[in-house]
């Protein structure tokens, strides 16, 4: 079973997916990962991730199961933004989109059942997923987002620099030829604008439920 999970930057979707995932006992990939693991191996080759031959390269040589998935340096600023831009080359994204596949068709650990959050899940890497959504929240909220975890990992940030590069990410997102960022046909919208995470965590849940007959582990 594929529960497919986008979404744009700062939404509140990656942590609902690890929670949705823990409650079915399902494997979870966060690939959003995969393309910042991309960027920073451009940046760290002394290359522009957005040159797309340099971008189409380090996704060819990347190998998410030698662990470079759990480097702390993904969860930068840098590397989100570099994300973003090595996400709107088609070869990278072709490049990827096997090993999210075949990670969905066969997910680790023997789990029932995958969990995928990203920003083409349900429209393209799973079209056939079982259950699709598609959290977001305002712009001006997902910035607040960003400036709080920023500041509490202790990254200076200034707050209208962080909404503008909010918005400018969302245009690359959302633009691309190759995979924009928008809602599956037949996915639920969820607005976590004013939501906690435990409300937009039930309301997931709830429409998993519905969709697959699926309850959450006792």
């Amino acid at each position: 079973m594929v529960i497919a999970i986008d979404g744009p930057a700062a939404s509140g979707k990656g942590t609902l997916a690890k929670r949705v995932a823990k409650a079915f006992g399902f494997a979870h990939l966060d690939t959003g990962a995969l393309y910042r693991a991309v960027g920073i191996s451009v940046l760290r080759a002394g290359g522009d991730p957005a040159d797309a031959a340099a971008a189409a390269r380090a996704a060819r040589d990347l190998h998410p199961e030698d662990g470079i998935l759990a480097d702390p340096d993904l969860r930068t600023d840098e590397a989100a933004q570099a994300a973003s831009k090595v996400a709107a080359v088609p070869e990278v994204r072709a490049a990827l989109l096997d090993f999210q596949r075949r990670f969905a068709e066969r997910p680790p650990g023997g789990a029932p059942g995958s969990v995928l959050d990203g920003r083409d899940i349900g429209t393209v890497v799973c079209p056939s997923a079982d259950a699709k959504l598609f959290v977001t929240a305002s712009v001006e909220v997902r910035a607040e987002r960003r400036l709080k975890e920023l500041r509490e990992r202790g990254i200076p940030a200034i707050p209208s620099d962080v909404l503008e590069d909010m918005k400018a990410r969302d245009a690359r997102d959302s633009q691309r030829t190759v995979a924009p960022l928008r809602p599956a046909a037949d996915a639920f919208v969820l607005d976590t604008s004013a939501l906690s995470a435990d409300q937009a965590f039930d309301a997931a849940i709830d429409h998993i439920g519905s969709k697959t007959g699926l309850g959450p582990r006792a």
